[in-house]
């Protein structure tokens, strides 16, 4: 091993501490809302789709699901076990999609995204409308889901691809 190659150890390290950072954002992001009809808007989606972006499949899961619970879990504890499914698993199949491969990975990234949004709104309509017992909220909520996994995955594909957060990544953090 050369000295500038760091160890599989360092690099766990850092993915790590990365996911605990990205961890910490959904959290605090779970705090700050924007009243809307029918709940609240979130803007939470940002940190997930980008933690998703850079992070392996397991650090997504992590970051998404424990992060959206732990966030209800200290601001809106209704809902805190559907996050834990519906953000655990729109994290996975996000960081599954881009990490498939290596080419076409900005293609990929948007495609997961694609597909994540479609799990939250899916999910969170779902799980609305069995926490509270009504499809009428559930689906008065509808359109601020879409809008907030719309808004959140453009700003991750901008962060990830655009302002080229994943390269910076690539290059400090091996």
């Amino acid at each position: 091993m050369s000295l500038g190659t760091p160890s599989t150890s360092t690099k766990q390290m850092y993915n790590l501490c990365l996911a605990a950072l990205f961890l910490g954002l959904n959290i605090a992001a779970s705090s700050v809302s924007i009243p809307v009809p029918g709940g609240h808007f979130y803007l939470n989606d940002v940190v997930i789709c980008t933690g998703s972006l850079l992070l392996s499949p397991l650090y997504a899961t992590i970051v998404g699901g424990l992060g959206a619970f732990l966030g209800d879990f200290f601001f809106y504890p209704a809902p805190m076990f559907v996050s834990l499914v519906v953000r655990g698993l729109q994290a996975f199949a996000i960081s599954m999609i881009v990490n498939k491969t290596n080419k076409r990975r900005q293609r990929n990234g948007i495609i997961g995204c694609a597909v994540g949004a479609v799990i939250m709104v899916v999910g969170y309509t779902l799980g609305r409308a069995f926490i509270y017992s009504t499809r009428e909220y559930a689906i008065l909520k509808l359109p601020f889901q879409i809008a907030m996994a719309v808004i959140g995955a453009a700003a991750a594909i901008i962060l990830v691809y655009v302002l080229k957060l994943g390269k910076i990544k690539d290059k400090y953090l091996p």
